[in-house]
């Protein structure tokens, strides 16, 4: 079992890593290796349910995340441009 985990590891070390490529802009590498919206997204849902404490059920506790989700991406997210994807364009050319 941990033989194919290990196998799948080394397999895929050379894709994980591409993003180290000085092909890579620089900003797009510090984006790419963490999830800081990811993670300041879970803050505020923790937050959030601290806040209402006990949920009657879990169908409640599951519209309260989906309301904030739908929230944050519908606001904050959407008018951010997390990647600037017009230098890739460039790059594909060269490699066609």
């Amino acid at each position: 079992r941990l033989k194919a985990a290990a196998n799948c590891l080394r397999e895929g070390v050379g894709e994980t890593t591409t993003y180290l490529l000085p092909e890579f802009p620089d900003g797009h590498r510090r984006r790419i290796r963490t999830n800081n919206m990811i993670e300041r997204l879970n803050r505020e849902i923790r937050r959030r349910t601290r806040v209402v404490g006990g949920f009657p059920d879990g169908n409640s506790a599951l519209m309260l995340v989906c309301a904030r989700i739908r929230y944050v991406t519908a606001n904050e997210w959407s008018t951010r441009r997390y990647l600037d994807m017009s230098r890739f364009d460039d790059n594909l050319v060269e490699a066609n």
